[in-house]
C-alpha cells in the first residue's frame, strides 16, 4: 500500500542526500562569513533547483528531482514537516514577560512595529497594482493581508540565532527583542490565519466572494482557537502530562509533545485556520505548560532533529521552488525591499525616540525588528501554497526575508565591533560565544 520501487526509493534518497548536504554545507559557509545560516540553506536549493541546475543542466535536474511521479510528493511531505517544526520551535522561544524596567519599551515597540507598518503595507496596495501578484485563488483581500504582514513581520528564529552567534543572548537588548518578536509574530500570525480562513471560506460555498460573514467567521474562529491554545491547553497539559496513567508521555517523552504538535496543527486545519498557526500555538502552549528543567530537555531534543534535518531541507526546498532566472522582478523587488525596510525601521526608530530612548539604541531596535527571516519565508510559502500569491511575489517575499535578515545581523555586528553597547544596561556586557566547533582527530584511534 505505502510502497516505492527500490529504484524510486534510491533516487529519492540520493536527491535528499544531495540537497541536505548542500543546505548544511552552504549554511555552514554562510555562518563563517557572518551571514545568517538560512541564507546558505536557501542557496543550496537555488543551486540544485531550476534557478541554476535546472537552467544549465535540465536533464540532470529532471532525473534527480522529477524522476518519478510521486517524488514531488515525498519532498513535499519533508517540506511541510520542516515548516511545522520551524514554527513549533518558534513557539518554544516565545517569551511573555518583560523585566519591569523594560515593559514600556516592549509595549511601545510591539504597538508601533505591528499596527503602523501593517496599515502602511495595506495602503501600499492602492499605489501599485496587486493584481499582478494574485495567485490562482484571486483573493485580493487575502493578498492585501499578506502584503501588510510582510512589511510588519519579524523573525524569532533568525534574530535569536544572530544573538547566539554574537554571544549576546543574555544581554538586556536580546531579551527585550526576543520577547517583542514572540508577541509581535503571534499577532501577525493571527492575520495570516484570517487570510487563510478567508480563502477557505470562499471555497466553502460563498461563490468565491468575500463578504462580512466570511471575515467575521474567520476572526471569531481564529481568536477562539488562540484563546484555547494559550489559556486552556497549557492548563490541561499541566494536569495530565505528569499523571502515572499517561502512558504516552511515559513511553516517549519527545513523541508525546510531537503528538500535541501534530494534533493542534490538524485541529487548526479542520477549523479552516491555517495548519501552521496551530504549530506555533502548540509551541507556545508547550512552553507555558512545562517547568524549566523539563522544557530544556524537550527543547534540546526538538532542536536537535529539527535544525539538523527537517528545517535545513525546508529552506533548501524553498530555494528549489524559486526560479530567479524567469519568475523574479528585480526592479520591483529592490523597490519593495527599500519600502519595507524604511517603513519598519523608521516606525520603530521614532517609536523608541518617542519614549525617550537614545538615538543609537533606537537604531539598534529598528535594525533588529527589520529581520524577517524564517517567519517571512513561512509567510511567503504558506501564501503561495494557499494560492493567494503567484510565483513572482513568492520569490520577492523570500528574498525580502533573506536580505533583511542579513542587514540586521550586519548592523548589530558592526555596533558591537565599535565597542558601543546595544542599549543602556549592556555597557559591561561579556560576550559569551557559543561552544566552539568540535575537531575530531581520528588518527590516534586508527593506529
Amino acid at each position: 500500500m505505502f510502497t516505492l520501487s527500490a529504484g524510486d526509493l534510491a533516487r529519492f534518497l540520493f536527491g535528499m542526500v544531495v540537497l541536505l548536504a548542500a543546505a548544511n554545507l552552504l549554511g555552514y559557509v554562510a555562518e563563517k562569513l557572518s551571514i545568517p545560516r538560512v541564507i546558505g540553506e536557501v542557496a543550496g536549493g537555488l543551486i540544485l533547483g531550476p534557478t541554476l541546475m535546472g537552467t544549465l543542466f535540465p536533464s540532470a535536474f529532471h532525473w534527480l528531482y522529477q524522476g518519478f511521479s510521486s517524488e514531488g510528493s515525498l519532498f513535499g511531505l519533508i517540506y511541510y514537516l520542516g515548516e511545522l517544526l520551524l514554527l513549533y520551535t518558534a513557539g518554544l522561544k516565545f517569551q511573555s514577560r518583560f523585566a519591569k524596567s523594560d515593559v514600556k519599551t516592549g509595549i511601545a515597540i510591539i504597538i508601533g512595529s505591528t499596527i503602523i507598518p501593517f496599515i502602511i503595507g495595506w495602503l501600499s496596495t492602492y499605489v501599485f497594482n496587486p493584481n499582478q501578484f494574485l495567485g490562482p485563488d484571486h483573493s485580493v483581500v487575502a493578498l492585501k493581508i499578506i502584503v501588510a504582514i510582510s512589511i510588519a513581520v519579524t523573525s524569532i528564529p533568525v534574530i535569536s540565532k544572530i544573538f547566539a552567534d554574537l554571544g549576546i543572548m543574555h544581554s538586556r537588548f536580546a531579551k527585550i527583542i526576543v520577547a517583542i518578536a514572540g508577541i509581535h509574530d503571534l499577532i501577525l500570525w493571527v492575520a495570516l490565519a484570517i487570510a487563510s480562513g478567508i480563502v477557505a471560506g470562499a471555497h466553502g460555498g460563498t461563490g468565491g466572494g468575500i463578504n462580512a460573514w466570511v471575515v467575521s467567521k474567520s476572526l471569531v474562529v481564529t481568536f477562539a482557537f488562540l484563546i484555547v491554545c494559550i489559556g486552556v491547553v497549557p492548563w490541561a497539559l499541566r494536569k495530565i502530562t505528569s499523571k502515572r496513567a499517561n502512558f504516552l508521555f511515559r513511553s516517549s517523552f519527545l513523541g508525546y509533545f510531537l503528538v500535541i504538535l501534530f494534533a493542534l496543527s490538524d485541529i487548526a486545519g479542520y477549523l479552516q485556520v491555517d495548519v501552521m498557526y496551530g504549530a506555533i500555538l502548540a509551541g507556545v502552549a508547550t512552553k507555558f505548560s512545562l517547568p524549566e528543567p523539563v522544557f530544556k530537555k524537550l527543547e534540546q531534543g526538538v532542536l536537535g532533529i529539527s535544525y539538523s534535518f527537517f528545517i535545513p531541507l525546508y529552506f533548501a526546498i524553498i530555494g528549489m521552488q524559486l526560479n530567479l532566472a524567469k519568475n523574479f522582478s528585480v526592479g520591483f523587488f529592490i523597490l519593495y525591499l527599500i519600502f519595507a525596510t524604511v517603513v519598519q525601521s523608521v516606525v520603530v526608530y521614532f517609536t523608541c525616540r518617542l519614549i525617550k530612548t537614545d538615538k543609537l539604541t533606537s537604531m539598534n531596535f529598528a535594525a533588529a525588528m527589520n529581520a524577517r527571516g524564517g517567519p517571512g519565508i513561512v509567510l511567503s510559502s504558506t501564501a503561495y501554497a494557499l494560492g493567494i500569491i503567484n510565483e513572482n511575489f513568492f520569490a520577492i517575499l523570500v528574498m525580502l526575508a533573506l536580505i533583511t535578515s542579513w542587514m540586521a545581523g550586519w548592523w548589530l555586528r558592526y555596533v558591537l565591533k565599535t565597542g558601543k553597547p546595544l542599549m543602556p544596561g549592556d555597557e559591561n556586557l561579556v560576550i559569551q560565544k557559543a561552544q566552539e566547533e568540535v575537531h575530531f582527530d581520528l588518527a590516534p584511534n586508527l593506529e
